[in-house]
């Protein structure tokens, strides 16, 4: 019994020092990789071992213990490269879910804000149909002008409410991944001579210029006719909505790097410091310089800038803002169709 209980001894002497400093390392390296602390974990039970063997043996170094000490650093030679390798795959993991759950309260934040602003907006196109709607059932309006002008309101405020709508189904489909699109060879040229038009008339009105620079020859991509369109659309929209009176606004497309590029440059107050990194989530509006200014420029539901950028990224392509000297530039990317690229 004595024997067992010095041989325990021996063991305990020999491997707890060795335990005791692992620990300490692990405490040391647990800010550092993954791969360290899997790979000191690895070694702690290996070198424990080999130390309560050499404590047993009396630093006799005979047959038995070179036996043992081959088997260990056999151990060893296989367990720490396995421990890198599982600790790198846990780091990766580790990472995806930080990055999945991050992505996850953003999406809910921005779910929670969108409910907010369209429960706002909503209220008041509503209230006004509601009051209008009311007096002219009530005969509180009789005279046919302001009838007339009431039922004109009434449609207005109507298709306003149906384009937030829009805008709050679109919004779901990106936010859901349900967005599919059907890519075809699209001339960006055209797109933007489409968009253009329609928004000459609102653009006089409000005396701002709004002109488009572009090449002679095609810019072929790979997209959808009706998404590109509503990505400019809703650019030209806001650069209206933001310009004042007597401003310009310059559309130009190029190609550069196998990419196509379209730029929406306004002389507006430009985007606050504070603004630039959230102007692209869900209903976020900014400071009162950047607030829709101009009436039927869409819903200004406030989510037209996410749906471009959600309506790029299913494109492969990116959307990004910056200010210039006096105003702010939007720009898109996105790669050009393969039988144009040089």
């Amino acid at each position: 019994m004595s024997d067992i209980q010095s041989l325990i001894g021996y063991a305990l002497a020999g491997s707890l020092p060795v335990v005791v400093v692992g620990a300490l390392l692990l405490r040391f390296t647990r800010n550092r990789a993954m791969t360290t602390s899997m790979a000191v974990l690895v070694l702690i039970p290996t070198l424990a071992t080999l130390s309560g063997v050499i404590a047993v043996s009396g630093l006799m170094f005979n047959g038995e213990f070179t036996k043992i000490a081959v088997v260990l650093a056999v151990v060893t030679a296989v367990t720490v490269p396995a421990a890198v390798l599982l600790g790198r795959a846990q780091a990766r993991r580790t990472v995806w879910e930080r990055e999945m759950r991050d992505k996850e309260r953003a999406a809910e934040r921005s779910r929670r804000e969108l409910v907010t602003w369209v429960s706002h907006d909503l209220r008041t196109p509503l209230a006004g149909i509601r009051a209008m709607g009311e007096a002219l059932a009530d005969g509180v309006v009789d005279k046919s002008e302001d009838i007339e002008r009431y039922a004109t309101q009434i449609v207005r405020e109507t298709n306003r409410l149906s384009d937030m709508v829009d805008d709050l189904f679109e919004m779901s489909k990106i936010n859901s991944g349900a967005l599919q699109l059907q890519l075809e060879p699209i001339d960006l040229r055209e797109i933007v001579d489409e968009v253009l038009g329609a928004y000459q008339p609102a653009a006089q009105r409000a005396t701002i210029s709004l002109t488009a620079r572009q090449p002679g020859s095609r810019i072929m991509v790979a997209g959808s006719d009706q998404a590109l369109t509503r990505v400019l659309t809703n650019l030209v929209a806001n650069a209206l909505a933001h310009t004042p009176p007597g401003g310009r606004i310059d559309i130009s497309t190029g190609t550069d790097d196998g990419q196509a590029w379209v730029r929406v440059d306004d002389t507006g107050p430009g985007i606050a410091a504070d603004d630039l990194p959230r102007i692209f989530e869900v209903a976020y509006r900014g400071t009162s310089a950047r607030s829709p200014a101009a009436a039927g420029l869409g819903s200004s539901s406030g989510m037209g800038l996410a749906i471009a950028a959600g309506l790029m990224e299913a494109h492969g392509g990116s959307i990004t803002a910056e200010n210039l000297i006096q105003g702010s530039r939007f720009m898109i990317r996105l790669p050009l169709a393969p039988q144009t690229r040089k």
